[in-house]
């Protein structure tokens, strides 16, 4: 699966069985339910988790609790735009599955 095929499943209305709990959240993310999105980020306690964590705080507004969290993923905070960080996510974890 690549990057396109992760978008395309966004159309649908129930995530796949076979995602990830990084995937899930993404997939949440990109469905507009940042809150359960940001329930599995919190549920992980790894530098992935620790990264999409951050990434949810950067979307929400909170750089402070963002910067905190993009430490713990050991990334500095992006240049790019909330878009472009969502794919970069979804690409590392895809190539990383």
């Amino acid at each position: 699966m690549n990057v396109t095929d992760f978008k395309q499943q966004i159309l649908q209305d129930t995530a796949p069985a076979n995602l990830s709990v990084y995937l899930l959240a993404m997939w949440y993310d990109a469905k507009g339910n940042w809150h359960k999105a940001h329930e599995l980020a919190d549920s992980r306690h790894d530098t992935t988790g620790n990264w999409i964590h951050a990434y949810l705080h950067r979307k929400e507004g909170d750089v402070y609790n963002a910067g905190y969290w993009y430490r713990r993923a050991n990334r500095e905070l992006p240049g790019c735009s909330l878009q472009q960080e969502w794919e970069d996510i979804v690409q590392t974890l895809l190539q990383n599955k």
